[in-house]
């Protein structure tokens, strides 16, 4: 049978030992944190912020807009003819008779747009996100829409009117629509 006076001693320095035990752990870890290099950031949002703002009209031709946020936007009849919208955010806004002719709007994320009457003349919008986008009326001649998410009733749509091969990629765009 253990000593009294040692189970005393024993629950009396518990605390000492899982306090020493806490202080130990927490001067290794920063020790390691110290001596492992910084690991980069996450991808960060690197284009100019149009988020929520009015560019009707606006002229962006040729620009590079590549991961540009224009999210909540308006641009009634803004030129983006041969922009790099490459990994830009287009969602909710709204570009009725805009110019994306030769556009790069591949890997855009543009849900819930407003493309009414757009022209998109050998725009390339491989990989782009354009679920609940409206493309009434738009112009598709020569554009690529390979692995694009657009709704069934807007490909349908613009399976009607579509014709030609992207100048670019050499995709037919009826092939890249699912005609």
């Amino acid at each position: 049978m253990a000593h009294p006076l040692g189970k005393i001693l024993s629950n009396a320095l518990a605390p000492v030992l899982v306090l020493n035990r806490v202080l130990a752990l927490n001067l290794v870890l920063a020790l390691a944190l110290a001596l492992v290099p910084a690991m980069p950031a996450a991808a960060e949002f690197s284009g100019v912020d149009y988020t929520l703002t009015n560019q009707n009209g606006q002229d962006f031709s040729g620009q590079n807009l590549a991961n540009t946020s224009f999210a909540g936007a308006t641009g009634r009849q803004a030129n983006f003819s041969g922009a790099d919208l490459h990994g830009a955010i287009l969602t909710q806004a709204a570009f009725p008779e805009a110019n994306f002719a030769g556009a790069d709007l591949s890997s855009t994320l543009m849900d819930k747009v407003d493309f009414s009457g757009v022209d998109l003349t050998g725009a390339n919008l491989t990989g782009a996100i354009a679920s609940g986008s409206s493309f009434y009326g738009a112009t598709v001649t020569n554009a690529d829409f390979s692995d694009a998410l657009i709704d069934r009733l807007d490909q349908r749509s613009l399976c009607r009117d579509a014709e030609g091969t992207h100048p670019g990629t050499g995709v037919d765009t009826r092939l890249s629509l699912g005609c």
